[in-house]
């Protein structure tokens, strides 16, 4: 295979790996392909729950065809036994001739053993093949497992003066239908979607994903509310028990509060301060990888002051609020231009009258989830 070849079969495993985001956690969501004579065999990628893996529904796809093939896999196979056997050693068993990786997986339980024991076995690896785009799609692994937080991103609807909302708290519709049913898939292709309380009351919302066929990828709910303010007949709350919300609080918020919204059945988290660390670390240790954040001004300012964003969904919509209409960031606390954060475009997307723009910190590439050297 040349490298271009490879390359072209590792975009279809990482299109498949994009399949399940959302819904795997604390699992990575991976794509496999293999292929034999040029031709693909079998596809598999990270069921719901994390399991099965997928190189082991590629490989019951493929039957004896895996014999001498190629696996394309995102991101490296396990090397640790679980409820099945590590995917490292059936890729052996199914008699894989080669396999191109996408990037290390930075578990410790793994982190190069699943390669170097596919090479014991006399299996060639090819490692980094669109490793960037493999890390990207990574990103929330890594973050959790090396820097104890998971990958959070904002997602901010915007006017083309950078307004959320009138100066009377009314943003119902900036943005188009098309807009909108994409920030319903970006809800499905993370493991929780967070606001503070302030949107919470205001808008009442689900933040639940309506898009038909997504029902079942709505994410966790996650709620910032330090003084308790979610009323216990909202929508977040009388729902709890269909999809869980985690509701994040102060150690001093009102008792008789927090027992009302847990008989609703919201699970209600006291942390100390500092608070955004401490939620970030409460929530890697529940296995969360990716948050989307759906705050307002506030919220986006207190996450962006932390130097926890790290994927920013802007949509512009062609409306002008003026300079009384509620900002979408709040005070940074900037005083030169040169402090602020710059930012590297990935995707710009059209969407009717509006556009979606995906950018990254303009930090070093891989900077907190670099492969394994």
């Amino acid at each position: 295979m040349t490298a271009a070849q490879d390359a072209r079969f590792m975009r279809i495993a990482l299109a498949l790996g994009e399949r399940n985001l959302g819904r795997t956690w604390p699992n990575p969501a991976v794509g496999c392909v293999i292929v034999r004579d040029g031709q693909v065999v079998a596809r598999g990628w990270t069921q719901p729950g994390g399991r099965p893996h997928a190189e082991t529904e590629a490989l019951a796809r493929a039957g004896e065809a895996a014999r001498g093939a190629t696996a394309y896999v995102t991101l490296e196979p396990c090397a640790n036994p679980g409820h099945t056997p590590p995917c490292c050693r059936s890729l052996v068993a199914a008699g894989i001739r080669r396999v191109v990786v996408g990037c290390i997986d930075p578990d410790p339980r793994v982190n190069g053993q699943g390669i170097a024991n596919l090479r014991a076995a006399g299996i060639e690896v090819v490692l980094g093949c669109l490793e960037q785009e493999a890390l990207r799609q990574n990103l929330g692994l890594y973050r959790r497992i090396r820097d104890g937080r998971p990958m959070f991103a904002l997602k901010l609807a915007v006017t083309l003066d950078g307004r959320i909302a009138t100066r009377e708290g009314r943003s119902r519709w900036i943005t188009g239908p098309r807009a909108r049913a994409e920030a319903h898939r970006l809800r499905a292709a993370h493991d929780a979607v967070l606001v503070g309380s302030g949107t919470a009351v205001l808008d009442d919302p689900r933040l639940t994903c309506r898009l038909a066929g997504l029902e079942e990828a709505s994410p966790v709910r996650i709620v910032l509310d330090r003084r308790l303010r979610l009323a216990p007949d909202s929508r977040l709350a009388r729902t709890a028990r269909d999809l869980p919300v985690w509701l994040f609080t102060a150690p001093s918020s009102p008792p008789e509060r927090r027992r009302l919204l847990e008989a609703q059945g919201v699970e209600v988290i006291a942390l100390d301060e500092p608070f955004l660390p401490g939620l970030a670390k409460e929530l890697a240790r529940r296995g969360i990888t990716r948050v989307l954040i759906e705050g307002g001004g506030t919220i986006a300012a207190a996450f962006l002051r932390a130097g926890f964003v790290d994927r920013l969904h802007l949509v512009r919509a062609p409306r002008i609020l003026g300079g009384d209409a509620r900002p979408a960031i709040g005070a940074l606390g900037l005083d030169e231009v040169a402090q602020a954060e710059r930012w590297v475009r990935r995707e710009q997307l059209p969407l009717d009258e509006d556009d979606l723009c995906t950018l990254e910190p303009a930090a070093p590439e891989g900077e907190g989830c670099s492969p394994a050297s």
